[in-house]
């Protein structure tokens, strides 16, 4: 099979994955709780933060521990058929191909931006942003379903790494704006 028949395959998977996940009465649970807002200063918004990875349920959805109960809730909430085209995908391309649907799914309903028990758990593993939590879950979810090690350690710092090389490219890229020298006064 080539690689371009591969992809569209691997999508279209992706695809029907995703709608039977997203359908599934456990993910599409209405929020209960009114929401917040957005915190008015650090003091709020930290002892938000504080009081959330406390809670198992935020919005109506449990929230996992750890990166095994995230395995097991996802294991619970995805049929036998849609981990199999998981499984198939290579592990290169999955994150990418699960991303804006299953990552996204992640992202709000366990709440890494925000903050949760789970992406305190992340961060506490070096996994910092909320995008890389999603592809970091979705690579260890596919080395699970692959009966593989996670290597959580390992997975961890590769993405600070790649995280540290794109700001350093990012820095060597930048444009000075304006630059300016001022006289000093005497």
């Amino acid at each position: 099979m080539n690689q371009q028949l591969f992809k569209q395959t691997a999508q279209k998977w992706a695809t029907l994955f995703t709608f039977s996940l997203l359908t599934s009465p456990v993910f599409s649970q209405a929020s209960q709780e009114k929401p917040e807002g957005p915190a008015n200063n650090e003091a709020e918004f930290q002892a938000r933060y504080q009081d959330r990875i406390t809670k198992d349920r935020l919005h109506g959805i449990y929230i996992p521990r750890n990166l095994e109960d995230a395995c097991q809730q996802l294991n619970k909430n995805i049929s036998e058929e849609s981990r199999a085209k998981i499984k198939a995908i290579p592990e290169d391309t999955v994150a990418l191909l699960l991303h804006d649907r299953l990552g996204r799914w992640m992202i709000t309903n366990w709440c890494f931006y925000e903050g949760s028990r789970f992406s305190h758990y992340l961060r506490s593993a070096g996994v910092t942003y909320p995008d890389d939590m999603a592809d970091f879950v979705i690579i260890a979810y596919h080395r699970h379903l692959q009966g593989k090690p996670i290597e959580i350690k390992e997975l961890a710092i590769s993405y600070r790494e790649k995280r540290q090389q794109a700001y350093q490219e990012e820095l060597k890229s930048g444009k000075i704006m304006h630059e300016e020298t001022r006289k000093r006064k005497n």
